[in-house]
């Protein structure tokens, strides 16, 4: 199993950056006010969470949310996207950061092929917690739909990114 040392420091911040950008695709995808950015960056904490608490997960997985949990690991991702997402439309920022998740992909089919699905299967995971997180087109007393139209067609556009 591949861990922190198989990767470089720009490949490790990628990595560090890849549950965040899963989320950010979705809510770039459908911006739902503060409310629902709110409930959709809860949700994607929510899953780092889960993995530091769960013995089941995969060891990069793992290792990537214990990193993250590091003041350095935060660092090295919020830098990363600052840098790679700074100043961008939320259209933008749903094609860089799908762009993002293809290069995940790419990196973990060279460097770490035995936890490549578990590693992706996560990233789909927190897209698909983030897109249900909030109801898209409701009012302040609800309605409007759990999955929008928007964010199905991204999470679609996010399986193909990552070939699942």
């Amino acid at each position: 199993m591949a861990d922190k040392t198989n990767f470089t420091k720009d490949e490790w911040a990628l990595l560090l950056r890849s549950p965040m950008n899963a989320g950010m695709a979705i809510t770039a995808a459908e911006p739902s006010g503060l409310f629902g950015l709110l409930k959709e960056s809860f949700a994607g904490g929510t899953a780092l969470a889960q993995v530091a608490t769960d013995p089941n997960a995969n060891p990069l997985v793992k290792a990537v949310v214990a990193d993250f949990q590091t003041s350095d690991g935060r660092a090295a991702a919020h830098d990363g996207l600052k840098t790679e997402l700074g100043k961008s439309t939320p259209t933008e920022i749903k094609s860089k950061t799908i762009a993002s998740l293809r290069e995940v992909t790419s990196l973990l089919a060279a460097k770490a092929p035995d936890d490549a699905a578990a590693f992706k299967g996560w990233l789909r995971q927190i897209s698909q917690k983030t897109a249900e997180a909030a109801s898209e087109g409701g009012g302040w007393f609800g309605g409007g739909v759990q999955v929008s139209d928007a964010e199905k067609a991204t999470l679609g556009e996010i399986s193909s990114a990552l070939g699942i």
